[in-house]
């Protein structure tokens, strides 16, 4: 197997259907890791930093549910879902968690392999803040920040200023560090102005995060991004 190949986390307490799905992705080129139950899944997702998490919704300890929302508090890795219920609300719930895709058993193997395949193809794209930023992320070719899937409605100084912060979690950015992220200095940004767009920064954050602190002031020196 190569070492250098994605990663996928199949969480399933059924070992069977579960070895199966790895067989298939080991052909396919993937590593693979099984875990069998909720708590372990968030311990190993946080520590191994895998490229796509495939979850069975019936898990002991913690449910495919509040997996995902937890993962979600700190890495924005592709979640598939896998559930034996069929009704609407459910996937609708877990695709509004934070789940990126929502397959309903019994599933083949093969469409399984093709949506990682999927998943990996739009995470190409996409620049993953996994370490402590708590489900944000940085996508470079856009010029955007999503959180759980939502786009922040940021303008350029605010997206650099905000990529900037997210690169070093704990970090306490001086407002001079952060005039000059980007060549922001050259953009008319000044010292007093960085406050205003931090403002405005977790304005847009409320609707989607709540009242939640993601950004704090570091009172006469500047602003650090949470470090979980």
């Amino acid at each position: 197997m190569n070492a250098g190949a994605h990663e996928i986390v199949i969480v399933d307490d059924e070992v069977k259907p579960a070895q199966v799905i790895a067989e298939y992705l080991q052909h396919a080129g993937f590593r693979t890791a099984h875990l069998l139950d909720g708590p372990s899944a968030v311990h190993y997702i946080r520590q191994a930093a895998p490229d796509v998490v495939i979850l069975d919704v019936m898990l002991p300890g913690l449910d495919g549910m509040e997996v995902c929302r937890a993962v979600r508090g700190y890495s924005a890795v592709p979640i598939i879902m896998l559930t034996a219920r069929v009704e609407e609300a459910d996937r609708i719930r877990g695709l509004d968690i934070g789940a990126d895709d929502y397959l309903c058993k019994p599933v083949s193997p093969r469409e399984i392999v093709a949506r990682v395949r999927a998943q990996l193809r739009r995470a190409g794209g996409t620049l993953a803040v996994t370490a402590h930023t708590h489900g944000f992320v940085v996508d470079e070719a856009a010029q955007r920040i999503s959180w759980q899937g939502h786009a922040l409605p940021l303008s350029q100084v605010e997206y650099r200023l905000f990529k900037t912060l997210l690169s070093q979690p704990g970090r306490i950015f001086e407002r001079e560090a952060l005039l000059n992220a980007k060549n922001l200095a050259e953009r008319a940004v000044n010292d007093r102005s960085v406050d205003c767009h931090i403002k405005n920064i977790r304005k847009k954050m409320k609707p989607y995060t709540g009242d939640t602190e993601y950004i704090f002031s570091v009172y006469g020196v500047g602003y650090r991004f949470l470090d979980g």
